[in-house]
């Protein structure tokens, strides 16, 4: 026999005088009635049920009973019901909560009884179970309790996951399984998810820190659930960086991503302006994995006042300080739509000579603006497969520091059909500073490319990343034709210049 879990709970009852108990029977408060000598009869209105997850919601059975009878004595009958494997005798039952009957009946969904069978009666997922259900009629000063009894099967499911989660390189926070990023539950295994996603691969998984089990692409834009690392590893792949919808439902194994406006910046374009400048609009640029941040390094040698302009040469709509004269660590940020107020931040005169790097964010509500002093690399290495030296980060080909610049590093050579990024630090565990590609498989120009800067071991870096994590971060430049190249990269500018000879 299994062990179940034995809460005693009773039927309801008919009276409407004072509560009572009568012996194993609760009394409901129904009304006082004569019942006479009426047989208490029990039915089902199936005899084989099989439970269906995509049947949640509906009727799974329905148990009836009639009132039995109180032999004329005008007190209140009192029910119990009870639910137990056939062949136990009820000796340890499930006893039906007040709250889940209705008036000589329980018609349980089909998720409630799969539930309780699987929580309660220890019945196994995919397992057929002969069940019997009896309701007893107690009235008080009577001995005699009114037994009725009805038999039927049911065939369980193993419910779908409760949660899911998006991992892959075109979501938020890439291939961590710790911190995939979380969808919505709306219904039994109907998630819901909307946000930026990249160009790129992804999947689902089911549990936080665990690649198993896994929903992937079942080749034809379905869902195929994965528990082996035998089996396929097919994802889904974004072609285009934008806002998506993503729709799944784990009972049809279907997906659908639709690319919709919503969590989107309220601009494309941010503009550095101010005195530093002349006055006239520098263009920032856009953070290619947080479309929400946007990025300029300055080399300052005038200081004074600035702000930040959201169209080139428009004095509107504009973010900035918080106050007059802000010093430029201040982060808080106003975004002033028309003229007025005008206050600014200022960078004084004993800090300028400096390189300062600016990263504005522009969530709504949330707006932050994050200038840092810079301090150049004063070493460069490539590594990869396209570089003499391959994917050996112990010796990673150095680059040239540019004797006017500090910023700029150069070198020549040949590169092999392969991938590279640029490593500033030689950090063993390829925990530390990087410039790579604005996306996985990018292919070099021969112009001015924007890199991105991520320094994986730096908690104010993690910090301007709300919804990225920057250790899943590993894009890289893709070389497919060979040859001799000069490359030069500028780490305060943030660009990226393979040329070839």
């Amino acid at each position: 026999m299994r062990t179940i879990n034995h809460i005693k709970y009773t039927l309801l009852t008919l009276s409407a005088g004072a509560a009572a108990l009568f012996s194993s029977c609760t009394d409901n408060d129904y009304a006082e009635l004569d019942m006479g000598y009426d047989e208490l009869k029990m039915t089902a209105s199936a005899t084989d049920v099989v439970l269906e997850e995509k049947n949640h919601a509906l009727e799974a059975i329905k148990l009836e009973w009639t009132t039995g009878n109180n032999q004329g004595t005008g007190k209140r009958i009192a029910y119990t019901l009870e639910l137990a494997e056939a062949g136990t005798d009820f000796a340890d039952p499930y006893v039906v909560k007040d709250a889940e009957l209705q008036t000589y009946n329980w018609a349980p969904t089909v998720d409630q009884l799969n539930n309780l069978l699987l929580r309660n009666i220890g019945i196994l997922p995919g397992e057929t179970v002969s069940l019997d259900a009896k309701v007893t009629a107690c009235v008080d000063g009577i001995e005699n309790d009114q037994v009725a009894m009805v038999s039927f099967t049911a065939t369980t499911y193993e419910p779908v996951t409760e949660t899911l989660y998006l991992i892959g390189d075109a979501t938020p926070n890439g291939w961590s399984a710790d911190d995939a990023t979380e969808m919505t539950r709306t219904d039994n295994g109907v998630f819901t998810w909307t946000g930026n996603l990249a160009a790129g691969n992804f999947k689902f998984i089911t549990n936080l820190g665990q690649f198993l089990p896994s929903y992937n692409n079942n080749g034809e834009g379905g869902l195929v659930y994965r528990t082996d690392d035998s089996q396929p590893d097919d994802p889904f792949t974004i072609e285009e960086s934008h806002c998506y919808k993503v729709d799944v439902n784990l009972l049809d194994l279907t997906v659908s991503y639709t690319q919709v406006e919503g969590v989107q910046p309220p601009y494309s374009t941010i503009f550095f302006v101010g005195n530093e400048s002349d006055w006239n609009f520098l263009q920032m640029t856009q953070d290619p994995v947080d479309p929400f941040l946007f990025r300029i390094g300055v080399f300052f040698t005038k200081g004074g006042e600035f702000k930040l302009g959201t169209a080139e040469g428009s004095w509107e709509n504009m973010y900035k300080a918080p106050r007059e004269n802000a010093p430029y660590t201040d982060q808080e940020v106003q975004f002033i739509k028309g003229f007025d107020p005008d206050p600014k931040w200022v960078l004084n005169s004993d800090e300028t000579n400096l390189a300062y790097k600016i990263c504005l964010d522009i969530r709504p509500g949330a707006e932050r603006m994050m200038m840092n002093l810079y301090t150049p690399y004063t070493e460069m290495y490539m590594v990869g497969s396209a570089t003499p030296n391959g994917w050996d980060l112990g010796n990673a080909t150095p680059m040239t520091l540019d004797a006017s610049d500090p910023n700029v590093f150069v070198w020549s050579g040949r590169l092999a059909e392969g991938e590279l990024k640029f490593s500033a630090d030689k950090q063993d565990d390829w925990n530390g500073a990087w410039f790579m590609a604005t996306a996985e498989g990018e292919a070099p120009t021969g112009q001015p490319q924007h890199v991105l800067f991520i320094n994986k071991s730096d908690a104010a870096c993690q910090a301007q990343y709300k919804d990225v994590s920057v250790g899943s971060l590993d894009y890289k430049w893709v070389i497919s034709e060979a040859g001799n190249y000069t490359v030069t990269l500028n780490q305060l500018t943030q660009e990226v210049t393979f040329a070839k000879n």
